[in-house]
Parts: structure tokens; sequence; C-alpha cells
């Protein structure tokens, strides 16, 4: 049964592919198209990554039980010694302090290991997941690219160009049809990015997750200036 409660990478990934074929179909050869077709490819390294991500990493946890095991034994066989020592009657206080000390040192190297172990699989799907992200920012300051020549100005009103100037060729339809299309692909790029923050409760990736949704939502504001302008001189 489908869930409506939370993102699922594979409808995901279903509507980046069909955004692909309609920029393809509208702007054949484009720049834009060729985007499409990389956050396609993004898309299915990010739904590997998410099917990783969710599962444990058994060698990690069998470390980690290990060294756990292994400091309980340390505890149950130092304090066994310690018993029979005492009961014996070979040792003396000064042994005795001194003896302590060592365990305690023991002991406070094994806790940090077993510290370090535990959050050893948090950090290490930490890594993992914001790499990826570094890989959707990437894609989303390449959508802004495409999109910075796109001025609405230059197809209402036009004027000379000179030699530098980016070619231009799309009429007010088509640029507005090409606009919607760079905010669309800033949005999938969004919830890309948002599939890491459901199952991944990281705070490092959860502020990563933030900000990249806090930067698509800027650019895209941005682009809908540009076709608010357009969609009020045709109303005009």
């Amino acid at each position: 049964m489908a869930s409506y409660s939370e993102l699922d990478p594979a409808p995901v990934r279903a509507t980046i592919e069909r955004l692909a074929l309609r920029i393809g179909e509208r702007f054949p050869g484009s720049g834009l198209s060729g985007v499409a077709a990389e956050l396609v490819r993004v898309a299915e390294h990010n739904q590997q990554v998410i099917g990783a991500l969710r599962q444990p990493l058994w060698w990690v946890r069998a470390m980690t039980v290990f060294t756990i095991a292994m400091l309980v034994a340390l505890l149950i066989w130092a304090g066994l010694q310690l018993l029979h020592v005492v009961e014996v009657g070979r040792i003396t206080v000064p042994d005795l302090l001194q003896a302590v000390d060592a365990a305690t040192n023991e002991l406070i190297v094994l806790a940090l290991g077993v510290a370090f172990l535990v959050s050893l699989e948090t950090r290490l799907k930490r890594r993992t997941a914001l790499r990826m992200l570094h890989e959707l920012r990437s894609v989303a300051h390449v959508v802004d690219m495409h999109q910075l020549t796109k001025d609405p100005e230059f197809v209402l009103h036009p004027i000379a160009a000179t030699d530098s100037s980016p070619v231009r060729t799309l009429s007010r339809d088509q640029l507005q049809r090409y606009l919607d299309y760079c905010t669309e692909l800033l949005a999938l790029t969004s919830k890309l990015a948002a599939l890491h923050a459901q199952h991944l409760q990281d705070p490092v990736v959860l502020e990563a997750v933030n900000d990249l949704e806090s930067l698509t939502s800027d650019l895209a504001r941005k682009i809908w200036q540009k076709i608010s302008i357009l969609t009020s001189a045709r109303d005009a």
C-alpha cells in the first residue's frame, strides 16, 4: 500500500525521468535537457544511497558488541582476581591502589573505544549522506546557471545584441516554459535532499538538508519573478 505520510524515492525518481523527457521533447539538444538527464542519473544514485543508509552496518554493530563483551569480561576477570588476592592476603594497600588505578585506566580506554564504535555507524552514514547532498547542491547551482541569461526583458523589449551577448532564440511562451522547467528541476532536487531527512535523524544531515531546501527555494523565487513579469505582460 502506498504511503502518503513520507516521500518514496521511486516515485520521485520517476517524476524526474518524466520531466527529463518533457524537457527533451520541448527543447531537444538544449543545455537544460542535459541538466535534466544528469538529474535522472543523480536520482538513481540517490535512491541507491538512500537504500544503503536505511540498512544497518552489521560489521560495525558486531564490533561494538564484541568490544562491550570484552569490557564486561575484563571487569569480571579483574574483580575475580582482586577478590582472590584479597582472600589470600597477598596484597598491601599500596599494591591495591596501584592495581585499581591500572584497572581504571584500562576501563577508560575500553570505554572510549566503545563510545567510538557506538557513534561510528552514524558518522559513516553522515559522511555518505553529506557527499550526496553536496552533489545535489551542485546540480541546483547548474540549474540556476542555465536560467541566468533567460531575461524576460529581452523578449518583451528586444534590444540590439552585442558580440558578447548570449544567443536568445526563445519566444515568450517558450521562455516561460523554460523557466517553469527550471523551477521544477529545483523543486525535485529539493525532494531528493528531503529523502535523507526521513530515516537519518542526524542533526548535521538535517541542517544540510534544510540549507539545500532554502537554497532551491531562493533560486526558484528568483525564477518566479521572471515568470511573473512574463505573465503580467501577457495580461496587459
